[in-house]
């Protein structure tokens, strides 16, 4: 049977549109992301839809509430986490929200990133293929499957809709 944990993951543009709020996971050692960049999000709680979720998770993360997101798509991550867990995730673009984020969280430093910068910056080896579908300016949502073993995927398909 198929039991995915269902997440969440959000990339907050600035408001002039060239860069995205990301976290520099440093501030937990025996984090599973420790050193990478991550969007922003998490598990979906019980009584939570994914648009719930996502603006409870940037909340906590950033402190900044969103005023306008997109769904940009759903990745299947099978054997993503550390004890080989599959992950279905909802990936959003935020693009305009109200607030100033914070600097840290308990995970670590959160930093805005140029969009076309991010292809240099350490992060899961798996988002470099579907980070560009996140900013690109095709209006679809993509729909992908990620698998991975030993922590790198393995392969990547995805469908626009």
């Amino acid at each position: 049977m198929y039991t995915p944990i269902i997440g969440t993951l959000g990339y907050v543009l600035s408001p002039d549109r060239v860069r995205t709020l990301l976290v520099y996971r440093n501030a937990r050692p025996n984090d599973v992301h420790l050193l990478k960049y991550n969007g922003l999000g998490g598990k979906m709680h019980p009584g939570e839809d994914v648009v719930t979720c996502m603006r409870r998770e940037i909340r906590e993360e950033a402190g900044i509430e969103c005023e306008e997101m997109v769904l940009r798509g759903t990745i299947n991550w099978t054997g993503f986490g550390p004890g080989g867990e599959s992950w279905l995730g909802f990936i959003f673009r935020i693009d305009r929200f109200r607030g100033t984020p914070f600097a840290s969280n308990p995970e670590g430093v959160l930093t805005w990133e140029p969009l076309d910068r991010l292809s240099e910056l350490p992060m899961w080896e798996g988002d470099r293929f579907f980070l560009p579908l996140v900013f690109d300016a095709d209006p679809r949502q993509f729909h992908g499957w990620m698998p991975y073993e030993n922590g790198r995927p393995v392969n990547w398909r995805y469908e626009r809709l």
